[in-house]
């Protein structure tokens, strides 16, 4: 069958919704791409097959269209549960441009604009609907849906569905009833990240055991690994930063106010870095993040707000200034650079505030202890990883039950630390903690050792203890690394119900009877800074492109994107313009075969587009 033509593909479709075009037509004559990305067709398959799937996918794998080229072919509609209203309205946005009439509801629109949409799905115009889980679960929509006899329920961010799970958010307990409420109906569940625990909560909830489970590989290869103590934040960013002029890149923060401070410091240093936070007005983080989609040297710095449906290819690096909640957040967060598979470096600095914070926000979460357990050693297994003197890469997909050797693109395997033996240092620590009865954080504790003046010292007449200065031949430094990897090493343990204090284990009563040997990992020498690029961009497979013709069409994009009111991404992604800066096309029919331009954006966009990769190389 040969391609359609612009506005067939979509007039067949809606036409007739299932009998004419298979999967790989619909990827290719709606959504213009040649072939699918590994695992889409897979998953595809099953759900047409009639099974219920949970697919665990790496962020930037394609899951959307595994859910969003059955749903065209399936006959009756497909209920998309998503956790943001802004999410929603993107992938939305997104389908439209593609030419695919899709429906959403929420909260933040007016009772009008929802039955609009309603009525797009009542009439069979619109074969996708949007819903978050509270208007989904609702009595009044649940009866309503009965009446449309839904083929197909999808699960978007399925990890929030287990209790097990980094993003615990109680509303999406109720999804588990779906199956006996729609037992007809098959059931498609995605996530970027879950455990091994994660994945059988999901299924034992959403399929009551029943389904199939793929999981595709998490090894992203092309990024580079790091992690340091935190020490000086604003001098390692710098230092991190040096020979990333020119590239694009996230900074996480963990709070609005750091957030701020960061990009202000940048700002200052001479970046281009732009704030990112919930606290912001929505106009704000919409323009900022237009910004950051659209120039070439932005530096985004983000709580973790920023990076849901995000499609920005090109980012280069990922710096996290604080302590990330989970492994699954980690890996997630860093998952944003490098998406178009060219090498990109990420940063993780974790200092003991950190520790603390992140073990009082677990505290915090809530009265369900198993699940609070079930975070600290979430919490646990990251700072196992950020401690490890073996390649982190082993470490990371170790955690997701997948094997691999070292990869000799991490900091540990490309500058091994050294272990010491520090069983005489360990044991002053451990004494300290002792006798200064088990009831204080690391701060007075390393006071304590080095022998520190303080009006709380005197108070408590900790100057008088045997264990006062026995440490100051160290500096404070040394023994805040200690203390984290004594942490790590489950030899102390803070006790977030007794303010954050230090509490001596099995294994550090081992240590202070002389019973165990106590290693301490010294800092490696740091790698050799590669030299600045050349002002080009790379594509994936390496070969260069025109910059200055990059910027101009991503400049295009962000005009077309604010006068249709959608994000940047949605009249084209990131990979779209640098294929189309790299074979520059001289007419619509070659413009047409670059990768993420279908029919109706061909139609829509196409001659805009033209106008400037027809202009003569600068």
């Amino acid at each position: 069958m040969a391609p359609l033509k612009p506005r067939e593909a979509a007039q067949v479709l809606h036409a007739h919704p299932h009998p004419l075009m298979t999967p790989d037509q619909i990827l290719r004559d709606i959504f213009g791409y040649p072939s699918f990305r590994p695992g889409q067709e897979e998953i595809i398959d099953l759900i047409l097959e009639g099974d219920s799937v949970l697919a665990v996918m790496p962020t930037g794998s394609g899951k959307s269209l595994c859910y969003q080229i059955p749903a065209l072919i399936l006959e009756k509609p497909t209920i998309v549960v998503s956790p943001l209203m802004a999410l929603m309205d993107d992938q939305v946005a997104g389908l439209r441009a593609d030419g695919v009439e899709a429906a959403c509801i929420h909260s933040g629109m007016s009772r009008d604009a929802q039955i609009a949409e309603w009525r797009k799905v009542t009439s069979g115009k619109a074969k996708l609907l949007y819903l978050a889980p509270e208007r989904l679960m609702s009595d009044n929509m649940l009866a309503a849906l009965h009446r449309l006899d839904p083929h197909l329920f999808v699960i978007d961010e399925a990890h929030c569905i287990s209790k097990w799970g980094p993003s615990f958010r109680p509303e999406y307990e109720q999804l588990a009833r779906l199956k006996d409420l729609f037992p007809e109906a098959r059931i498609a569940a995605f996530t970027a990240t879950a455990d091994k625990a994660t994945r059988a909560d999901i299924a034992q909830k959403l399929f009551k055991g029943e389904s199939r489970i793929i999981v595709h590989g998490f090894d992203r290869p092309n990024l580079r690994l790091g992690v340091a103590q935190k020490t000086h934040w604003s001098k390692q960013l710098l230092a991190f930063l040096a020979d990333k002029k020119g590239q694009s890149g996230i900074v996480y923060c963990l709070s609005r106010k750091f957030t701020e401070e960061v990009a202000g410091f940048l700002q200052e240093e001479g970046w281009n870095a732009i704030p990112y936070h919930a606290g912001q007005e929505a106009d704000t983080r919409k323009r900022n993040q237009d910004r950051f989609m659209s120039e070439n040297e932005a530096v985004m710095v983000a709580t973790i707000a920023f990076g849901m449906g995000i499609d920005k290819p090109d980012i280069r690096y990922v710096c996290h200034l604080n302590l990330p909640a989970s492994m699954e957040a980690y890996y997630q967060e860093i998952g944003r650079a490098g998406r178009d598979d060219a090498p990109a470096e990420t940063l993780l600095l974790y200092g003991y505030d950190d520790l603390r914070m992140r073990r009082m926000f677990i505290e915090e979460e809530g009265k369900d202890e198993e699940h609070r357990r079930r975070e600290h050693r979430r919490l646990d297994a990251l700072i196992a990883y950020c401690e490890s003197a073996e390649c982190r890469r082993i470490a990371l997909l170790g955690y997701f039950d997948e094997k691999t050797g070292p990869c000799g693109n991490c900091d540990n395997c490309l500058n091994p630390p050294t272990l010491v033996e520090a069983t005489r240092q360990a044991q002053m620590l451990l004494s300290a903690i002792h006798r200064t009865g088990q009831a204080f954080g690391a701060g007075h504790v390393i006071d304590v050792l080095v022998g520190a003046e303080t009006e709380k010292m005197r108070e408590r007449g900790h100057d008088r203890l045997p264990t006062y200065g026995i440490g100051r031949e160290f500096p404070k430094q040394y023994w805040q690394s200690l203390v984290r990897q004594a942490v790590a090493g489950g030899q102390i343990a803070i006790n977030i119900a007794k303010y954050g204090g230090l509490e001596i284990t099995e294994r550090g009563r081992a240590i202070l009877k002389g019973e165990m040997s106590f290693f301490f990992r010294e800092p490696g020498k740091k790698a050799a800074r590669a030299s600045r690029r050349a002002p080009r961009a790379a594509t994936g497979d390496g070969r260069e492109v025109d910059s200055t013709l990059l910027a101009k069409l991503k400049a295009l994009r962000l005009d077309l994107a604010r006068a249709q009111q959608v994000p940047a991404y949605v009249v084209f992604p990131d990979t779209t313009l640098i294929e189309m800066a790299r074979l520059r096309p001289g007419s619509l029919e070659e413009m047409r075969s670059i990768s993420g331009i279908g029919p109706r954006k061909l139609e829509q966009f196409g001659a805009q587009f033209l106008a400037v990769t027809r202009q003569p190389p600068s």
